[in-house]
């Protein structure tokens, strides 16, 4: 199968660099890798000129969206397999495409995502609900699962994620105007069409940010306005519960580690998501001028 990474950037940096150094030692290369850049000032051409199968196609901060651009990426394609990573997550190990890649061999998998992973050493918290959240084992996901995984059965991040071509178009591709959650968008709907979401945990990628409390409360109310905007099966299932879940046993590993001195940080960091996702679940009650303090991309807001 023929398989092209898109990857949108915008102002990439040292792992941007490090990554495709990773991505041109893979067991099995991507066939293209297809960047779709935010302002032309911000990327470094020499960073590609080494490798044969990378483009890069400028386009202008007005005109991102985390749906169309993706989409744009897609639109340049005619690959078996569209492959889609973040300008910030570095191949673990030289297996990642292999791996990801096998998933479709099953005729039900439409999608498929990798696993996630950060450094203990510099986010301990993030370390471990990345744990909770990316597993070890793999797994399929179909519609057969809501009723016990709630949410996370459309679980799916294209920080490392894959989706047969054929199954992408036959979806519409991505939305072009989402403020957020464009690859858990186009999950559910394959989960609505019958087709399969596969995890898969060899194929991992180092992948972590350092939110601050507020940040946090930002990503979390642009995360439930899109669910909200987006409605199908996100008004269907719970998302709460699962988060309940990860706080509780977040806080017993906290202390099984002898690291409670995390908790006062952990329970405010919590507390903002929440206050967040509530706020972005209720937005429509909410005045414009509120909505714009709350929300991580003003650009939405503008039409």
């Amino acid at each position: 199968m023929k398989v092209d990474l898109i990857i949108p950037t915008y102002k990439p940096g040292e792992k941007f660099k490090e990554s495709l150094r990773r991505l041109s030692v893979q067991t099995r290369r991507p066939d293209r890798i297809i960047i779709i850049n935010t302002e032309k000032e911000y990327f470094h051409e020499q960073w590609i000129e080494e490798y044969d199968n990378v483009e890069v196609h400028h386009i202008e901060k007005k005109d991102f969206d985390h749906g169309k651009t993706r989409d744009y990426g897609a639109s340049l394609s005619n690959a078996d397999i569209l492959m889609f990573m973040t300008d910030d997550a570095i191949p673990k190990d030289k297996h990642v495409v292999e791996n990801l890649v096998k998933a479709f061999e099953n005729s039900q998998v439409g999608a498929a995502y990798g696993r996630q992973l950060a450094d203990a050493k510099k986010n301990y918290i993030e370390y471990y609900t990345r744990i909770f959240n990316y597993p070890s084992e793999s797994r399929l996901k179909t519609i057969d699962d809501l009723d016990t995984l709630g949410i996370k059965t459309f679980f799916c991040s294209n920080v490392c994620s894959a989706y047969r071509k054929s199954d992408y178009d036959a979806m519409g591709g991505f939305i072009h105007k989402t403020i957020f959650n464009e690859d858990m968008i186009m999950a559910s709907k394959m989960i609505e069409a019958g087709k399969a979401i596969a995890y898969v945990a060899d194929a991992a990628v180092w992948h972590w940010h350092d939110y601050k409390a507020m940040e946090q409360l930002h990503r979390n109310f642009d995360l439930a306005v899109s669910q909200v905007d987006y409605g199908g099966l996100f008004l269907k299932v719970k998302s709460e519960s699962e988060g309940i879940k990860m706080v509780i046993s977040t806080l017993k590993h906290l202390l099984s580690k002898g690291k409670a001195y995390l908790i006062p940080k952990y329970i405010i960091h919590t507390g903002c998501k929440y206050i967040g996702f509530k706020l972005g679940t209720n937005y429509h009650e909410l005045p414009q001028w509120l909505i714009l303090k709350l929300t991580m991309n003003p650009t939405y807001w503008e039409s």
